[in-house]
């Protein structure tokens, strides 16, 4: 097999009038892979579309249609030889030509196309195009000729086998990207190749590894000789022989003893190199490598005295899932790395994620994200992706979506952390709540997807990974998809409608999607957004502001904590805050419910472009103060005050395989750091379990409800809890001191409570943009001396960090003027 890369000499051409001027008529170089809009950018003839208002300048893009095209060299073709125009990504509505002969149409973005090039490759040079149409165009077409089906867009991407937030979403951009994202190659090869590598990996009950090797072989034009298939898992070898035409290859590879990948916090995850070689006599004629892990995955949805669980089970341990929402890390998903994809990973498992599920509305990632996963041990939830709309189950989206569910299939199988297949998102919900019948009026709107079609690609390629049809979905017949007491939930009441208190409403027994919003990091906003004078309202803020009545949500949703400050600093720190205490408090809920409820799986880890948001990380790579409220919530071992009836206990989470021999003191003092109750005890968490501690009265019954607070801590963790909210506590507004210091690799910063100070945090970039706090939403209480680390190049004063809109607490937000 010789591969040659086609990334070189290309150009791009709009192949419509309806454009610009500055671009009517004009070819620009192309990268490839890539996409229009980042060739536009490159050449200057577009503003960037993540700055300001830049988007909705681009609406015109929407509906250009545009000419790629490039020349390379090459041989012709010799007897017995086969060549192929491999490409693995279009985006998405294209036309492919090679020396003006038709190769062929495709319109799925998801899926790799192969043209069989022998009749039109030439000696020499050779001219290759390829056309893409308007996706929007080619979807409005294809609702026409089938009917609508309900979707949460303002475009019909339900009718196109493309990126559905490419379209817009309540957090992304509607840019609507064209282009050639991923590689383009010719292939030569004869004989045979390598058509489809499938292999299953399981472990036998005496803790052998067992790879059970699927392979499909294509074989060249009177190709008829004896081939040799060599399979190498790490040490242990195994050689097929395959006669002349033998399409099919099944064959098994043992590995005694093989060392288990378990989860991060579980274990270590020890991956085995799997290599493939196709030989003809002595002549390599194709391979492929991978890298697997010896596990066991399975879902236990045995039903039980609470209903129907969702417990992912890992090498026969049940697992708490410490979840995030994965959403694509840039719009322009070509500027997507290997590095900017670990460093994603890395954050994740720094605040002890131990699971990413793939989100429907999305793409499947490159082989590099899951990779990365399989490295530091976070379990994938793998959404197909369909999501928040009703998909028609006819022709063209069908044939479309199973040949990508089976490629995908195949390609991911291989993945230690690949744990799961699900249908896709809100779609069962979106059916029985969103009045979707009636509009439907007797269409197919996807049930024949999630119920037949995918379940049945999934047994028959990857049989042993476990498909849900759904997320949110309950096992059970005649139970809405959303019940708490039966499989996934969704919670977006407490987001849409009521505080985040209300997360205690419910117990439920996996909680799939849950989130709040805040704004991105300061110098994250302040690169992309100008507004003159910058508030919550401004135009250009706004066009980051993607979800409806997002803002009034923000604003109600503070209220009943915090003041809704006037000054633009202080909204934004407030926001942020509130951001993280939201979810923070959710987390808590769930896992002092451990394990009646399994899982938690936050909206959303990251984001795609600057915006106000539900992410932890914004799309600069800055972390919000959400993603420490993550960490500490997600925390191993977890302290948290939790109501259970008509009292007040103190839950102790232990997450570790070791016993936790918690030596606590419980407190009752002022603000002011007067001790009013003291008591000390000592109890063992048993591992991998939830312990709940009742609390004397004393320490529950303040005798200045408004300036005292409880306190439990150990070695390993503290739980802090005030009696009121934040605007009926008499806060000491100013309650902090500090001095700073350069030391080696950034600064430190030293802290004094003279007061009790709530959410303590050093907003780090603010003074300079690569700044990152070592830790953040402290609570301090009188007297209390903390030191953050600021991990930084930059060279600042030292003072900056101590500046009040750099150092905060909570505090000092009911010390500014109030916005009502």
């Amino acid at each position: 097999m010789i591969r040659q890369y086609l990334h070189d000499g290309w150009q791009l051409t709009a192949a419509t009038n309806e454009v610009p001027d500055n671009v009517r008529g004009r070819t620009v170089p192309a990268t490839v892979p890539g996409s229009t809009h980042l060739d536009l950018l490159a050449s200057g003839l577009i503003t960037d579309p993540f700055l300001d208002r830049a988007e909705e300048e681009l609406a015109w893009t929407h509906r250009a249609d545009w000419r790629y095209g490039t020349q390379f060299l090459a041989a012709a073709v010799t007897s017995g030889q086969r060549a192929d125009l491999v490409f693995d990504g279009l985006d998405t509505i294209a036309t492919v030509e090679l020396n003006g002969h038709l190769l062929g149409h495709t319109a799925n973005m998801h899926r790799s196309h192969r043209f069989d090039v022998r009749p039109f490759l030439v000696d020499g040079a050779n001219d290759l195009t390829v056309s893409f149409s308007s996706a929007l165009t080619h979807a409005e077409k294809v609702e026409a000729a089938l009917g609508r089906r309900e979707h949460v867009n303002a475009h019909p991407f339900n009718m196109i086998r493309k990126m559905a937030c490419s379209f817009g979403w309540d957090w992304g951009p509607d840019l609507q990207t064209a282009g050639i994202w991923r590689p383009v190659r010719l292939e030569r090869w004869h004989t045979a190749r390598l058509a489809r590598v499938r292999p299953i990996v399981t472990v036998a009950p005496d803790g052998t590894g067992q790879v059970e090797l699927h392979v499909d072989v294509e074989w060249a034009p009177d190709a008829a000789e004896t081939l040799t298939l060599l399979i190498t898992v790490g040490a242990h070898k195994r050689i097929v022989v395959i006669p002349a035409g033998q399409k099919t290859v099944v064959a098994r590879v043992d590995v005694p003893d093989a060392e288990l990948w378990w989860p991060a916090g579980y274990g270590r995850q020890p991956l085995y190199n799997l290599d493939v070689v196709l030989r003809g006599g002595s002549e390599q004629l194709d391979s492929t490598a991978r890298r697997i892990g010896f596990r066991t995955i399975t879902v236990d949805t045995t039903p039980d005295e609470h209903g129907t669980p969702f417990t992912i089970v890992v090498n026969d341990k049940p697992v708490f899932v410490k979840g995030a929402n994965w959403i694509p890390d840039d719009h322009f998903l070509t500027r997507i790395t290997r590095d900017r994809l670990a460093r994603r990973v890395d954050q994740a498992v720094a605040a002890h994620v131990n699971l990413l599920r793939v989100w429907g509305g999305g793409i499947y990632e490159s082989d590099d994200f899951y990779d990365v996963c399989d490295e530091r041990g976070v379990l994938v939830w793998q959404d197909f992706p369909l999501a928040c709309a009703a998909y028609p189950e006819e022709e063209p989206v069908r044939g479309e979506l199973e040949a990508e569910a089976r490629e995908n299939v195949t390609r991911l199988m291989s993945h230690a952390s690949l744990a799961l297949w699900n249908g896709g998102n809100e779609n069962l919900w979106g059916f029985a709540d969103w009045g979707w019948p009636e509009q439907l009026d007797g269409r197919t709107w996807g049930l024949g997807y999630y119920d037949d079609l995918l379940p049945r690609i999934v047994a028959e390629l990857d049989p042993t990974r476990f498909y849900c049809p759904s997320s949110p979905y309950s096992p059970v017949d005649g139970v809405h998809p959303n019940d708490e007491n039966h499989g996934t939930r969704h919670d977006w009441n407490v987001w849409n409608q009521a505080g985040y208190p209300r997360y205690r409403d419910h117990v439920p027994r996996f909680c799939s999607e849950f989130g709040f919003q805040g704004p991105p990091a300061w110098s994250t906003l302040t690169r992309w957004i100008h507004d003159q004078p910058l508030s919550p309202d401004s135009p250009s803020f706004l066009a980051h502001q993607k979800a409806e009545d997002g803002n009034g949500k923000l604003a109600r949703g503070l209220a009943a904590h915090l003041p809704v400050p006037a000054r633009f600093e202080d909204w934004h720190w407030a926001t942020q805050l509130n951001q993280a205490r939201a979810v923070s408090f959710g987390i808590e809920h769930f896992r002092s419910w451990w394990p009646r409820t399994a899982g938690a799986i936050v909206w959303q880890l990251n984001d795609c472009w600057p915006v106000t948001s539900w992410a932890a990380i914004d799309s600069e790579e800055r972390v919000k103060p959400l993603w420490y409220g993550l960490r500490h919530a997600y925390a191993p071992r977890l302290l948290t005050f939790q109501p259970r009836g008509d009292r007040l206990v103190l839950i102790a989470v232990n997450d570790h395989d070791e016993p936790w021999d918690a030596h606590l003191t419980l407190e009752r003092q002022t603000f002011r750091g007067v001790t009013l109750h003291l008591a000390r005890l000592r109890r063992t968490v048993p591992p991998r379990s939830v312990l709940a501690l009742d609390l004397e009265e004393a320490l529950l019954r303040p005798v200045h409800d408004d300036a005292e607070v409880m306190v439990a801590t150990t070695a390993e963790a503290r739980a802090v809890l005030p009696f009121r909210e934040d605007v009926e506590l008499a806060y000491d507004p100013h309650p902090l001191s500090a001095q700073a210091k350069a030391v080696r690799g950034g600064y430190e910063v030293e802290v004094r409570a003279g007061s009790f100070a709530q959410d303590v945090a050093v907003l780090a970039d603010r003074v300079a943009p690569d700044a990152v706090a070592d830790d953040s939403l402290v609570p301090m209480l009188a007297g209390e001396v903390r030191v953050f680390h600021i991990r930084t190049d930059a060279f600042v004063d030292p003072a900056a960090f101590t500046d009040p809109l750099v150092l905060r607490c909570a505090n000092d937000l009911c010390a500014v003027p109030d916005a009502r």
